[in-house]
C-alpha cells in the first residue's frame, strides 16, 4: 500500500510539473502576443509622425 501511495504521489508530482511548465509556456506566448500587437499598433502612428 505504501509503494502504491508513493507511486501515485510521484505521478501526481510529475503531472503537476508538466502542467506548471505548460502554464508558463502559455503565459510567455501570451505576453509575446500582446507585445507584438502593441508594436503593430504603434507602427502606423510612427509612420504618420514621420510623414508630417
Amino acid at each position: 500500500a505504501t509503494n502504491m501511495a508513493a507511486a501515485a504521489s510521484q505521478i501526481e508530482d510529475a503531472d503537476m510539473a508538466k502542467e506548471m511548465s505548460e502554464m508558463t509556456k502559455f503565459k510567455i506566448l501570451n505576453e509575446a502576443g500582446i507585445s507584438m500587437l502593441s508594436q503593430a499598433n504603434q507602427t502606423p502612428q510612427m509612420v504618420s509622425k514621420l510623414l508630417q
